[in-house]
Formats: structure tokens, sequence, C-alpha cells
């Protein structure tokens, strides 16, 4: 299936419900299957063939979500990652689940996610094929667009980044005052050396993020609900 024909579908289950869209998503297998993803990016990285960025090798990533029984907001995330796959940047996505009852694991692997159902992010980190990683909360929606700057981030700079959140996302001033901050809230761009350094006293996401100071990226994310 064409990345036109991708795009194009996808764009008609916009109005669609939630889980009608999930349906949609399934049927276009966001990552086909993982053999087929693996040999289109290898091609497209190769060829260089319906690409954008020119520095595509260093700027595939890796995504890795973490989550619980949240299977809407897992499909979610996945959805506004349809993008940045089809341009090649998103090279894989991993599920590290927490314990999930419903249905995240099925959503996942119909995806053609990599499931992780014990070992969490370190595991996760450690199985990521990419050089640089995008940590994100399930339900998280990086908007339209957000890969030019992760791109032009990662090909000049070894730091940790975040994206910027949306306008509709952005929280009002007395909740930022008497609510606690979600760290990984933005997500979190790093590269997969200094997330394994990380990984050895942090073993989550948000304990990872907690405490950088990492540069806020024009691109622009839709935050998971609290």
């Amino acid at each position: 299936m064409s990345a036109r024909v991708i795009c194009s579908i996808f764009a008609l289950s916009q109005g669609l419900s939630v889980d009608l869209r999930i349906v949609v998503l399934m049927k276009l297998f966001l990552f086909p299957k993982r053999e087929q993803s693996k040999n289109l990016f290898v091609q497209r990285a190769r060829t260089g063939a319906a690409l954008r960025f020119p520095l595509l090798r260093q700027a595939m990533l890796s995504v890795v979500i973490e989550t619980r029984n949240d299977e809407e907001g897992l499909a979610r995330t996945l959805a506004a990652l349809v993008g940045g796959a089809v341009e090649g940047v998103v090279r894989e996505v991993i599920v590290c689940d927490g314990g999930s009852t419903d249905q995240t694991h099925r959503v996942a692997e119909h995806a053609g996610c990599h499931f992780i159902a014990e070992g969490g992010i370190t595991a996760a980190i450690r199985q990521a094929k990419g050089e640089w990683l995008l940590l994100l909360e399930s339900g998280a929606r990086p908007s339209e667009g957000w890969t030019e700057s992760v791109v032009e981030h990662v090909a000049g700079s070894a730091l940790p980044a975040r994206l910027s959140r949306a306008r509709g996302s952005r929280v009002p001033f007395w909740t930022r005052i008497f609510s606690p901050r979600r760290a990984l809230a933005e997500g979190l761009v790093i590269t997969r050396r200094q997330a394994t350094a990380l990984s050895v006293h942090a073993h989550t996401g948000e304990a990872m993020a907690r405490g950088l100071a990492p540069r806020r990226l024009d691109a622009e994310i839709r935050v998971a609900p609290n």
C-alpha cells in the first residue's frame, strides 16, 4: 500500500469514532508486518526514495510508549505516528505494558508494535534499534509536522529535547500551581546511549525525564489527559 493511499484513508478516518478509527488503523497496519516494515524502511534509506529528510539514517527513531489499561490512548498515539512512519522517520514503536487487563496488547500487536510485558523501559531501551529514542506517554499525540523539528535536532545535537505543548493542551495557571507537573508530558527525545545510562537508576520514562533540562523544540504535541 502506497504512502499516498495510507494518508488518504487515514484522513478519511478522522471523522470516525475512536473505536472505528482503531479498526482503520489495524487494517492499515501502521507497521504492516514487522519484516515488511523493516524492509520498507531499509529500502527507503538506501534509495532515498519518498524521503523528505537527507539525514534519515541518523534520524530514524525508536518510539517507546509506556502504558497500562489505556487501549484508546495508545491507539490515538499510534494514529499520530502514522505520518512519521510514512516519512521513514519512525523506525519502530515499542510498547511497554505495566500489566494491562484491557485490549492494549491487541492494539499494539495488530499495529505491528513490539510489545514488552516484562522488564519495562529498561528492556525497551535494550531492544531499540534506533540511535535516538522518542519517549511518549500513552495518549500523547505529536501534531502534524512534528518530524521536521525532531530530525533537525538529532542531526545537530546530542542533547535531550522535548516537544512544545499545543495550544489546546496548555494547562491553566492555577492548575500548574497546584498539580504536579508530569516530566514526560511533552515527550522526550534522547539518545539511546544516554537513556541506557539513566535507566540504571530510573526505571520509568517519567523518572528518566525528571531532572533533565531538555531543549524545547518547535514541534507541538497534544499531551495525554491526566
